[in-house]
């Protein structure tokens, strides 16, 4: 099976229309178009009756006290963990591609809803837990959230793109689900998988 975009080459950086923030002309950051990369697919082995697709970040960094603070930068050796920006399932097995911007086209405060487009479901990403403690943007973020790594991280940030082919046409999962639990719903019926990964950063110091 073969994933693709044409939003992003595998191993290149992510534009930033395809980003929740991009770097600021004054200050740091500022947010952006926020649209859901162009994807297709394609060679989906016989008995798939659903998809599957998981967008995360394995380079979060695993403590927050340096992130975003003015004089500090985080470091490349700090321990990462995973952010996932796009969990969605019961993607119609008729569907091999999904449009730039179909899915997200802008930054939604307080989050956008769990029903997708062609009758998917949307699980939460994880803007939900780094806007809980914020008063103008806390809320549930289901869908696709792009790239917004921090300003000072020493680190350039991946993010993996991964389609999963399945042997059940709705994945056994009820009620909110995030990135873990829709890996564990999914886990004993990928039949086929891939993946690309794109490449950003916020920090003017850090190349790509």
């Amino acid at each position: 099976m073969k994933l693709w975009s044409n939003s992003i080459r595998d191993g290149a950086p992510i534009p930033g229309e395809f980003a929740f923030a991009v770097q600021a002309t004054h200050g740091h950051v500022a947010l952006s178009a926020n649209r859901n990369p162009h994807l297709a697919w394609s060679g989906a082995p016989a008995g798939t009756r659903s998809y599957a697709l998981i967008c995360h970040d394995p380079d979060v960094p695993s403590r927050g006290d340096d992130v975003n603070q003015e004089g500090r930068s985080v470091p490349i050796t700090l321990p990462r963990v995973d952010f996932f920006h796009w969990v969605l399932i019961d993607i119609p097995v008729g569907i091999d591609e999904i449009a730039a911007g179909s899915f997200s086209d802008g930054v939604v405060a307080r989050g956008k809803p769990s029903a997708g487009p062609l009758d998917t479901r949307q699980g939460l990403n994880d803007y939900t837990g780094w806007f809980a403690g914020d008063a103008d943007m806390a809320g549930e973020y289901h869908g696709y959230d792009g790239p917004c790594p921090p300003w000072n991280d020493e680190l350039p940030h991946r993010y993996i793109f991964t389609l999963y082919a399945l042997d059940t046409d709705r994945v056994p999962i009820e009620g909110r689900f995030g990135g873990a639990e829709a890996r564990a719903a999914i886990a004993k019926h990928i039949l086929a998988q891939a993946s690309f990964t794109g490449r950003y950063t916020l920090n003017p110091a850090v190349r790509l």
